[in-house]
């Protein structure tokens, strides 16, 4: 009886693994974000802002940065890049943000959707 409940113990060890992403993988993801975006200690705006500190900041919030009315329009209505806000985002952007300066498709693939957003989290504010 202890193989059995050994053999789904470990099962359940690998699918937790798999739901999270890897940072370093992220990195390299992210060269398709950077023609827009900078990450970084010395991140500046851009074509799109700096995301530094993305995570759990209200949508349209970044000083300095003149947002599109459709961005503005997310702030407003109280947006917060969280996980699962920017898991979907990023998945699509234009279904979010329809007419916005993000001309990205997103990222179909959700291991690299997952793997990027470990690496945006590598950079608080």
């Amino acid at each position: 009886m202890r193989f059995p409940v050994a053999l789904m113990s470990v099962s359940l060890l690998g699918a937790t693994a798999l739901a999270e992403g890897n940072a370093e993988n992220g990195e390299t993801v992210f060269r398709k974000c950077r023609t827009c975006h900078e990450i970084g200690p010395n991140a500046k705006n851009k074509v799109g802002p700096h995301l530094n500190g993305i995570i759990g900041r209200k949508a349209a919030a970044r000083d300095g940065y003149a947002y599109s009315p459709v961005f503005k329009g997310l702030g407003e209505k109280g947006v917060v890049w969280d996980e699962a806000t920017l898991l979907k985002y990023i998945t699509k952007p234009n279904d979010m943000a329809p007419r916005s300066k993000m001309v990205f498709p997103g990222l179909a693939d959700e291991s690299e959707r997952k793997d990027l957003l470990e690496y945006l989290k590598k950079f608080p504010e």
